[in-house]
């Protein structure tokens, strides 16, 4: 009679960003406990960035709700379990009570200045950087396909938005910055990208009115692993501090990341690809985002242009 396989619980984070940042403890747990079945717990909007990883049989959307109920209900699932290891982004109390062989907990303790991504390995412990991936399936690459076409035209993915409004540059800015691009002989034949949710409509509307017939409408056309998928597709991308400017970084495609007031030297875009472009380029010092010009950005996607699209990726 076969022995049951050990079971890991990972408490993911409820946004995007954050989700990335840590969805690496997904192949780090494959390699502290091999044949481990992985239950995630995660906010719904990021739910689908796990559907297709390895070794996970089962996801948790965690939708908040008041008085912290949210958290009895995920004791309710998984208060009768055994498990080999709990994994803990949100360094829960909960976490302490499940009955568990190991635990890998966040806490303030491991801030020490570093990357996020460098933080969340060291809460897994692990012998070097666990880095963000995507896990994609058939459905998010054919929902990219039937969005993106049979054009094979490169394409600047653009996200602009972000989940705060003072890390949100200007919607009539991107505006400008697609004139300024769709003007530039480096970009003759591009395509131009906006991707987002279903709420971000407002902000991507200016620059998809620029593009006109160069542009390709990506905004709450799918869920996340789809813009995953289409980000994968893009040949560049400019955005916003948000999820999918670290979703475009975990898909392997150069990255430039728009920061204002937030900590750009904790959460840029991770990797080789991955760059940043800061309202205030001193480590702890903070500028809104409106401080960035246009032709500032459009020196950096050209400078991103040169480093990774000219002799092609």
């Amino acid at each position: 009679m076969s022995q049951p396989k050990p079971q890991v619980l990972f408490i993911s984070a409820d946004r995007i960003g954050d989700a990335i940042m840590s969805i690496g403890a997904i192949r780090e747990i494959g390699r502290q406990i091999p044949d481990a079945e992985i239950t995630v717990a995660v906010g719904p909007p990021a739910a689908a960035l796990f559907r297709a990883a390895p070794n996970v049989v089962k996801v948790i959307p965690w939708k908040k709700q008041k008085l912290s109920g949210h958290w009895r209900t995920l004791w309710k699932q998984a208060v009768g379990t055994h498990w080999a290891m709990v994994a803990d982004v949100r360094g829960s109390v909960m976490s302490f009570f499940l009955k568990a062989d190991q635990r890998r907990l966040y806490s303030r303790k491991l801030e020490k200045g570093e990357m996020k991504v460098v933080t969340f390995s060291n809460m897994m412990k692990a012998a070097k950087t666990a880095e963000p991936e995507i896990f994609l399936d058939d459905k998010a690459r054919a929902d990219a396909a039937a969005i993106i076409g049979t054009d094979p035209s490169p394409i600047l993915a653009m996200a602009p938005i972000s989940t705060a409004a003072d890390r949100s540059w200007p919607a009539d800015r991107w505006a400008e910055l697609t004139q300024k691009l769709m003007n530039e002989p480096r970009f003759d034949g591009w395509r131009f990208m906006p991707v987002g949710g279903p709420g971000d409509h407002a902000a991507a509307a200016p620059a998809l009115a620029v593009a006109g017939d160069r542009g390709i409408d990506a905004v709450g056309k799918c869920d996340i692993l789809g813009s995953a998928a289409l980000l994968q597709r893009a040949t560049l991308f400019v955005g916003n501090d948000s999820g999918l400017m670290h979703v475009s970084a975990a898909a392997g495609t150069p990255t430039l990341g728009l920061f204002g007031p937030s900590e750009w030297w904790h959460k840029a875009p991770y990797g080789p690809k991955g760059r940043v472009l800061a309202a205030a380029p001193v480590r702890g010092e903070f500028a809104p985002i409106t401080a960035l010009s246009v032709d500032q950005v459009f020196a950096e996607v050209l400078a991103l242009y040169d480093t990774f699209a000219r002799s092609g990726r």
